[in-house]
Formats: structure tokens, C-alpha cells, sequence
């Protein structure tokens, strides 16, 4: 009878044991969700413009009545890639606007003892399991159907609470314990560098036909009008002219201090002197379609003694936070 009691005593606190692990997976050591858009590692919410405000509780006066905003919308430019914020299930499609635009798309994602909605994404699927920081989708053009807002997920918890305290990052943004350069560019965390378009390659060396030789630097994907980052702390001075014909995208700045010296072209900084931390906002990209249609528009990084970047840029900012 004591070795039945026992047994029994056994199998009630493994089941106890599973219920709980159930309630409260592994994932739960994460207090805080994981950096939902590429380009915004602190999960900023946006602000208010002309169509409204972000943060939750915000008033909507849309269509025929008067309500509160239910969600938070998480800054995320279009075109941007979109990770899972916890460990969970998909399901979806979920359908916010219910006419078909080209942000009437989303996911939910139901684990790790959450369940939130996140729309205005396309998901690589709607279905199936998938990891804190996996690779989700990617931000539709919300400038498309609003034109000048601050382009954003639309995140929203299945019961509607309040999100926000979960969209706190757990570590900075910008590290500081290594030697590589920070991110240079919203949206583009890792500092990848442009391939080939018909106006030519971005690579440290690729060929220029326009009688300028070789390339003297690297050209870092930067959507125009993204936000620009410091790539290390120095001292800021300019303006840098690379076309000498005042075109719109013929401004930048030089930065000189860590060990380095590096001109960042097709730029607008915030100012063109004076001292500047790694990871600060230095200024933002300028509208290089305006001046090569079609091209992949990018921050030209040059060294000051004409050397190759390359490896500083490596790394850049990991795309999971």
C-alpha cells in the first residue's frame, strides 16, 4: 500500500511537473519579447503623425465611431525583414483591414505563454512552429496606402492587453566590446553590401566605367530616407562633396577617432562637426533614386587612406536582439 501511495505520489507530481513546463516553457526565461524589425533593435513604437499615434491606448477616429487603439505599432520600415518575437505556433492569414490593400496581411503566433497578432507583414508562412528570432516575413509598403506615416507592425495581444513592457530590449542596441563598426544604416543591421545593378557594384575594387578606375570603397544598402548610425565615436567634419554638382544626394561627413578615419557619402548628417558616439543618429540616407532610378541605393563608405572597409563592416548588428 505504501509503495502504491508512493507510485501514486510519483505520477501526480510528474504530471504537476509537465503542466507546468506546459504553462511555462524554457522560452520563458526570456522576459522580454525578441526585436521584432530589422533596422529597430530597441523595438521602438512609433510616435504620432498625421494619421495618429502608436503607443497602445492611443484614440482612433476612424470610420464611423470613436475608440482606443488596442495594439502598439512596432517602427518597421517597408520592405524591412520581421522576426518572431517568442517560440510559438503560426496561424493565420489574419485580416486587419478586410479590403485587400497592400498591408491586409499578418500572422499570430500562440506559445511560450503568449499570443499576439502581428499585422501588416507578410509571413514566409502561416503555419507550423517557429523560434524566437526566426526569420517571420517581411513589412509590406505601408507608404503605398499611407502616404508619410511612420511605417510600423501593428502588434496586438490576443486578449488586448497592453504589450509594451514586453517590447523592452534586454540588452543595448549598439555593442561596444568589439572592433567592428555598429550598424550604419536602419534597416539594414548586418551592413550588407550592394551587389550588381546596371549602374554597377558596390564591392571594395569593382570596376567603374565611367573612367574613374576602381572602386575606392564600399556601398552599404541604405533605403532612402532610412535613419544613419556613427560606426564608431570620433569627430565629425564636413560637408564631404563626392559630385561637386549639387545633385540630391551629394553631401556627407567624415568621421575620424577609435583607430579610424571613414567618409560616409549620400548622406544628410544632423551636423558637420563635433564629437559623435558609436551607435548615435548621424543623420539619414538621401533620395538616390531620384538621381539613379532603379539603383540599389546606399551609403558609399570610403576610408580616408583609400583602404578597404570591408572587414570592419562584417558582423555589423546582429539582426536578433
Amino acid at each position: 500500500m505504501a509503495s502504491l501511495s508512493l507510485v501514486t505520489l510519483v505520477s501526480v507530481v510528474s504530471t504537476v511537473f509537465a503542466r507546468q513546463l506546459d504553462a511555462h516553457p524554457p522560452q520563458q526565461q526570456h522576459r522580454h519579447w525578441a526585436q521584432i524589425c530589422s533596422g529597430n533593435p530597441t523595438n521602438k513604437i512609433r510616435g504620432c503623425d498625421r494619421y495618429g499615434c502608436g503607443q497602445f491606448g492611443a484614440d482612433r477616429h476612424e470610420g464611423k465611431g470613436h475608440h482606443k487603439h488596442v495594439g502598439v505599432d512596432v517602427i518597421c520600415a517597408d520592405g524591412a525583414t520581421v522576426y518572431a518575437p517568442f517560440s510559438g505556433q503560426l496561424s493565420g492569414p489574419i485580416r486587419f483591414f478586410h479590403n485587400g490593400n497592400a498591408i491586409d496581411d499578418g500572422v499570430q503566433i500562440k506559445g511560450s505563454g503568449y499570443c499576439v497578432k502581428l499585422v501588416c507583414i507578410h509571413p514566409i508562412r502561416y503555419h507550423g512552429q517557429i523560434q524566437r528570432g526566426d526569420r517571420l516575413g517581411r513589412m509590406l509598403p505601408m507608404q503605398k496606402v499611407f502616404p508619410g506615416i511612420i511605417s510600423h507592425i501593428h502588434v496586438e495581444n490576443c486578449d488586448r492587453s497592453d504589450p509594451t513592457h514586453l517590447l523592452k530590449p534586454v540588452v543595448p542596441p549598439f555593442p561596444q566590446q568589439d572592433r567592428r563598426w555598429a550598424t550604419l544604416c536602419s534597416g539594414n543591421p548586418t551592413n550588407e553590401i550592394r551587389g550588381c545593378d546596371k549602374y554597377g557594384c558596390g564591392y571594395y575594387g569593382a570596376p567603374r566605367h565611367s573612367g574613374k578606375g576602381k572602386h575606392m570603397g564600399v556601398d552599404v544598402i541604405c533605403a532612402d530616407g532610412s535613419s544613419v548610425y556613427a560606426p564608431f565615436s570620433g569627430e565629425l567634419s564636413g560637408p564631404i562633396k563626392f559630385f561637386h554638382n549639387g545633385n540630391a544626394i551629394d553631401d556627407g561627413v567624415q568621421i575620424q577617432g577609435s583607430g579610424f578615419c571613414v567618409k560616409l557619402l549620400c548622406i544628410h548628417p544632423v551636423r558637420y562637426s563635433g564629437r559623435i558616439s558609436k551607435g548615435q543618429l548621424l543623420g539619414k540616407m538621401l533620395s538616390m533614386q531620384r538621381v539613379f532610378p532603379g539603383i540599389t541605393s546606399h551609403i558609399h563608405v570610403e576610408n580616408c587612406d583609400h583602404s578597404d572597409p570591408t572587414r570592419n563592416l562584417e558582423g555589423g548588428k546582429s539582426p536578433r536582439v
